[in-house]
């Protein structure tokens, strides 16, 4: 493997790495617009300059590639100014949208210039007016007078989702990103031309003049739109989750995550959430903890035989929750009648042919994994029988979290409620168990971002998943809801608590809430 040297520091990097890579590797930072990893080279914004020695000329890092022995940097004065005026060519007819920019605070543009601009400039003539708020389609407006003309967006959609809906047109300075005559930008891995735009000339239609950045927090999650896996990032802060956004795992999703995937934030907000426990008997519903709601449908259980009790379960729920609710039931409740609630029978093996699948669940793996280990192997069919007959009078139903990947939901409500008694453990609100009548038992749940776990995705990968943020403090988990159902006691939360960050103290908050009085740009990375 060739060896180069990199601001002073020695690098090995493998045979057909280009400069770029290589510096990514080493942690030097370089100037550019036009690159990204997971695109093919376009070298047209000639920012990545880097002097190499015994070459006359600064090179673009892009497209050269490292060779033995190289010497390269991107520290002198002579790379300085030719990214400075290269920079100066960008901003010629960039507007001044800073302050009502959505990209503004994570911008490239921005921190480009800070680091390498800073010129008093030269331009006399009025700024090329382009065209202002154009709809792209269903997800994604564009602002082409931001736009640098990078051409990443038209790459990705050449290159990875292969929809082939953008394209430039016009000639020099009249040149802009636009769909071809007839189409518009509508599959679903378009926001992620949202994501790799540098400047904010694209931004989602769904966080668009929401939140400004900077008082975002995030922290790393897995999403749950289906069996891929994808590493994500949420976006919070004290008033709730405003978008994910894909992080970069090479056996997973590489750079990218579908446009569904994106919108699972919505059922974790507290408007979305079931928060208080619900139970209806012959009076009518009442409210009550949800521990407390968890410990009265216990005692049903207590009272109801092994032959007569059922457990349904959708997965998207954790390794570890699965254990403890199985477990429970196969030894405490003395049933093996546990049923994988699958949905999309039809497309449940499908494949978009990048990332998306028909399973709508993130751990069906780890929960087929944990019902063979305890020998259960029934089928929905012996469910349906039991129900009809009669022979089934008690169901407990954990999910689903995410109901908008359940289409078949409100049949299913409609069969499970032939139930004596049914016990639905659930994360969100949903109208067809509010109208049921009879004994039901509605237990609110955590969601994804709000525990720690394990999924394992479709081809059998565990990752690990870490507790985000609190959003609704009173919900269980289902490992926490399986031992109030089996009589044990737990600490649970009895009032509700403010939506805090992880770990953070309200007298933290209230620090934070001061500090935001000072105007600061959260620096981003292109």
């Amino acid at each position: 493997m060739p060896k180069c040297t990199i601001n002073g520091k020695e690098v090995e990097v493998k045979e057909g790495t280009s400069i770029i890579e290589a510096m990514q590797q080493s942690g030097d930072r370089i100037a550019h617009y036009c690159w990204h990893p997971g695109l093919s080279v376009a070298g047209v914004c000639r920012l990545c300059m880097v002097e190499i020695e015994g070459n006359p000329r600064v090179q673009i890092a892009c497209n050269t590639m490292v060779t033995e022995g190289m010497k390269i940097n991107n520290t002198s004065e002579k790379v300085r100014d030719a990214v400075k005026w290269g920079l100066d060519f960008h901003l010629i007819n960039h507007p001044l949208d800073c302050p009502i920019c959505d990209q503004a605070g994570e911008c490239g543009l921005q921190d480009q210039y800070m680091e390498y601009g800073k010129y008093d400039p030269e331009m006399a003539e009025a700024k090329v007016k382009k065209h202002k708020v154009v709809d792209l389609g269903p997800t994604v407006v564009l602002d082409s007078e931001r736009c640098i003309l990078c051409s990443r967006c038209v790459r990705f959609t050449e290159e990875v989702s292969k929809t082939n809906e953008l394209g430039i047109f016009n000639r020099g300075d009249r040149s802009e990103i636009g769909c071809h005559e007839g189409v518009e930008l509508n599959n679903n891995y378009s926001l992620n031309t949202v994501d790799i735009c540098p400047v904010g000339a694209l931004t989602s239609k769904d966080f668009r003049f929401r939140q400004r950045v900077w008082y975002l927090k995030d922290g790393d999650s897995v999403c749950n739109g289906c069996s891929t896996g994808c590493n994500i990032k949420v976006f919070y802060n004290k008033e709730g989750l405003f978008r994910i956004k894909p992080v970069y795992n090479e056996q997973v999703n590489g750079h990218w995550m579908c446009d569904s995937g994106r919108n699972a934030y919505k059922f974790v907000n507290r408007e979305a959430r079931l928060v208080k426990g619900m139970v209806r008997g012959a009076s009518g519903w009442s409210e009550m903890a949800p521990g407390a709601a968890a410990k009265s449908a216990g005692e049903v259980l207590k009272n109801t035989s092994g032959d007569s009790l059922a457990l349904v379960l959708t997965a998207q729920y954790t390794v570890e929750e699965y254990e403890a609710i199985i477990k429970t039931f196969v030894e405490e409740f003395k049933t093996k009648k546990i049923y994988f609630w699958i949905n999309n029978k039809e497309t449940f093996d499908s494949f978009d042919g990048l990332l998306y699948r028909g399973d709508k669940n993130p751990n069906t793996k780890g929960l087929l994994r944990v019902m063979e280990k305890y020998g259960v192997t029934g089928t929905w069919a012996d469910l349906s029988q039991g129900l009809s007959s009669g022979s089934v009078k008690t169901v407990v139903v954990a999910g689903p979290e995410n109901q908008a990947v359940f289409p078949d939901i409100n049949d299913k409500v409609k069969e499970l409620s032939k139930a004596q008694n049914l016990i639905w453990l659930q994360s969100g609100k949903h109208e067809a168990l509010s109208a049921l009548t009879g004994n039901v038992w509605l237990i609110p749940l955590k969601t994804f971002v709000e525990k720690d776990g394990t999924f394992v995705n479709f081809s059998g990968l565990e990752q690990k998943i870490k507790k985000v943020t609190t959003v609704v403090s009173e919900a269980l988990t289902l490992t926490e809801a399986a031992l109030l159902l089996a009589g044990k006691n737990l600490a649970i939360p009895t009032t509700a608590q403010p939506f805090l960050p992880n770990n953070q103290r309200p007298d933290q908050v209230a620090l934070e809430a001061r500090k935001k009085n000072e105007f600061v740009f959260r620096r981003g990375s292109l």
